[in-house]
C-alpha cells in the first residue's frame, strides 16, 4: 500500500462519513479498546524503560566494585585487615580499598537487625570495600595471594550474585516489550472484530453503494477513516490518563529500591506519545484488511 493511497483512504470525504454509522455498539467498542490498551501499554513501556535502567545500573556499580570479608579473631581482626590493606594497595587493578568503619556496618546490617545492632557483642567480620580500576581486577589471582598472607580473608567480587540481579532486570524489559507487543496484537483483533461487525450490519447499504456505482475502494476508505480515527482519539485518551498514573508513583529513591523507580525519565517521556499513532496504525491496518475480506465475501 503505498504512501498516495493511505492519504487518499484518511482524507475526510463527508460523502464517505454518511456510511459508517458514528455512534453505536462498534464505536464505543473501538473507543473502549484502544484507551485500555493504551493505557496498559503505558505501564508496560514504564516498567520495560524502568527495568532497563536498573539493569545498566547494577551492571555499571556492581561490575566497578568488590567485597574483601576479614574472617578472624577478635585479636588479629585489625591486624589482618592491614595486612589486606597492604596487599590490595599493591594489587593491579585496585584503585581504592578502605576498611568501612563500625558506623557503616551497622546500616549495612540495619534493615534486617534494626538500628541498635550491637556490633561490639557479635562477632561480625570487618568489610573492606574495593573498587576497582583499570586494568580490572585479577580475582583468582587476588585469592591466591590473600589466602597466603591473610587467612581470614575472603573476597566477593560479587559475580555470584550480580548476574542473576542482571538477568532478573533484563527479563523484566523484555517482559514489558512482550507485553506492549501483546496489548498491540489484543487491540488489532478486537478493531478486526468491531469493523467485521459494522461491515456485516450495513451489508445493505453497502449493496446499494455499489449498485449506485461506488467502489470498493470508496466504501473501505469510509470504514478505514472512521475506525482509525476513533482509535487515535481513544488510545489518546488513555494515554494521558495512563502518563498521569505514572506522575503519580513515587519517584526513585534508594529507600524505597526498584519499585520506587517506574517512571519515565529524560526522553523515556517521549515514548508514550507514539502510543496514540501505533493505535491509530494498528487500527488502520486491521480495519483495511477486514474491509477487504468482508467486501469479498459481500460480492
Amino acid at each position: 500500500m503505498s504512501k498516495g493511497t493511505i492519504r487518499n483512504l484518511l482524507r475526510r470525504d463527508t460523502r464517505a462519513d454518511r456510511v459508517v454509522p458514528p455512534t453505536g455498539f462498534t464505536a464505543q467498542l473501538t473507543l473502549f479498546v484502544s484507551g485500555a490498551m493504551a493505557f496498559l501499554a503505558v505501564f508496560a513501556l514504564a516498567l520495560s524503560l524502568a527495568s532497563g535502567r536498573l539493569a545498566d545500573r547494577w551492571a555499571s556499580e556492581l561490575a566497578g566494585a568488590a567485597t574483601l570479608r576479614i574472617n578472624a579473631p577478635t585479636d588479629q581482626r585489625a591486624a589482618q585487615t592491614e595486612a589486606a590493606l597492604n596487599v590490595l594497595r599493591q594489587t593491579p587493578g585496585v584503585a581504592s580499598a578502605r576498611a568501612l568503619t563500625d558506623e557503616e556496618q551497622a546500616s549495612l546490617l540495619s534493615p534486617w537487625f534494626g538500628s541498635d545492632l550491637p556490633l561490639d557483642a557479635l562477632p561480625i567480620p570487618q568489610l573492606i570495600e574495593i573498587i576497582e580500576g583499570e586494568p580490572g581486577l585479577d580475582a583468582a589471582g587476588l585469592r591466591l595471594r590473600l589466602g597466603a598472607e591473610v587467612p581470614g580473608a575472603v573476597l566477593d567480587d560479587h559475580t555470584r550474585w550480580r548476574e542473576p540481579l542482571v538477568d532478573a532486570a533484563q527479563s523484566l524489559r523484555r517482559l514489558g516489550w512482550i507485553s506492549v507487543l501483546l496489548i498491540g496484537g489484543a487491540t488489532a483483533a478486537m478493531i478486526t472484530l468491531a469493523a467485521n461487525a459494522s461491515l456485516a450490519a450495513n451489508a445493505q447499504i453497502i449493496e446499494v453503494l455499489r449498485q449506485v456505482g461506488a467502489r470498493d475502494r470508496f466504501i473501505a476508505g469510509a470504514f478505514v477513516r472512521r475506525f482509525t480515527f476513533r482509535a487515535l482519539f481513544g488510545a489518546a485518551v488513555g494515554t494521558l490518563l495512563g502518563m498521569s498514573g505514572v506522575l503519580l508513583l513515587p519517584e526513585a529513591s534508594d529507600a524505597g529500591g526498584f519499585l520506587t523507580g517506574l517512571g519515565f525519565q529524560g526522553i523515556g517521556w517521549l515514548f508514550p506519545a507514539l502510543i496514540p499513532l501505533l493505535g491509530a496504525a494498528v487500527a488502520f491496518l486491521a480495519t483495511w484488511s477486514a474491509a477487504q475480506r468482508k467486501l469479498k465475501e459481500l460480492s
